[in-house]
């Protein structure tokens, strides 16, 4: 009999990895407010009493609960709501989860640092800039404080699910080059570690199978920065004669990208590297591979 899991949350970039990566292997509920796929249902976790409903009536063995406010400027200009999405609903969600006795699964993020370090590890202290991660820190603490069982796995920048639901970095680089632009204007002072959304799913699964509960970092292996990520997607496009990087500084953007970011948001997978269980494959050959699976015809 296959166990059951209650995915929250599940219509973005990130669900869609879980849903394909858990689907053959266990029992799935997915939902999510924007119900953008065949095998989803809705249900906006904010509405507390339908969301402890939802999950009694399904009877989960574990709960995940992906869902959040991600773009930062938006965090910035609407903070109550995205304390209600970001951080109050997790609160619901470890109710729910410790009144069924099941383990809950969170998803953090890189972005709770402050980027004064050259690396953080597990262990670190974070220190979050703005509204986006201190509602993603204070989740996160609410987590590792108050829930019986948990997995707490912070992801660095995403990349996952193509054009559709790709609206992070990838996908804004892909639809400039989409549209012909033949220059890119690319900040080269930021610094991070680039995640796999399948990758990410993959890594999960295993700490599910090994109930290895706690907190974990969990990117792709390889430090880099905003401009060697776009220098590698270029390479792998075969488009580095055809298009010019020009390197900016934050600055350039910050009409359109207002929001406090940590120069450096680079994390280190030491805890699961210990524990021998680290499955996260180096950016580049991620990035390779997501973009021969999700864009092999994007382009013109």
């Amino acid at each position: 009999m296959k166990k059951k899991i209650y995915i929250a949350g599940c219509g973005g970039m990130l669900g869609e990895a879980f849903h394909k990566q858990f689907a053959n292997d266990y029992e799935l509920k997915c939902v999510d407010k924007d119900v953008n796929e065949s095998w989803l249902s809705f249900l906006d976790f904010r509405d507390a009493e339908s969301y402890r409903k939802d999950v009694e009536q399904f009877k989960p063995d574990y709960l995940f609960h992906l869902g959040a406010y991600t773009d930062l400027e938006f965090c910035e200009k609407n903070a109550d709501d995205t304390y209600a999405t970001n951080t109050l609903s997790v609160e619901t969600a470890v109710s729910i989860a410790n009144d069924l006795d099941i383990p809950i699964l969170y998803i953090g993020t890189a972005g709770i640092f402050d980027g004064q370090k050259e690396l953080y590890d597990d262990w670190d202290t974070p220190n979050p800039l703005g509204v986006y991660a201190r509602s993603k820190y204070m989740a996160e603490k609410f987590v590792e404080t108050n829930a019986k069982r948990f997995l707490v796995c912070r992801a660095g920048w995403m990349m996952g699910a193509g054009p559709s639901k790709d609206k992070k970095f990838i996908q804004k680089i892909m639809k400039q080059l989409k549209e012909g632009k033949e220059e890119l204007f690319i900040v080269d002072d930021k610094d991070g570690t680039p995640t796999y959304t399948q990758d990410f799913a993959k890594n999960v699964k295993e700490l599910i199978r090994k109930e290895y509960w706690g907190l974990y970092n969990m990117v792709c292996e390889g430090q880099t920065s905003r401009l060697d990520v776009t220098i590698e997607l270029l390479k792998v496009l075969n488009l580095e004669s055809r298009v010019k990087i020009t390197p900016v500084k934050s600055d350039h953007f910050k009409d359109i990208y207002f929001a406090k970011r940590p120069p450096n948001e680079r994390i280190d997978n030491r805890k699961l590297r210990i524990r021998n269980l680290n499955l996260m494959r180096d950016w580049r050959v991620s990035l390779k591979e997501y973009i021969k699976d999700y864009y092999s015809n994007y382009l013109p």
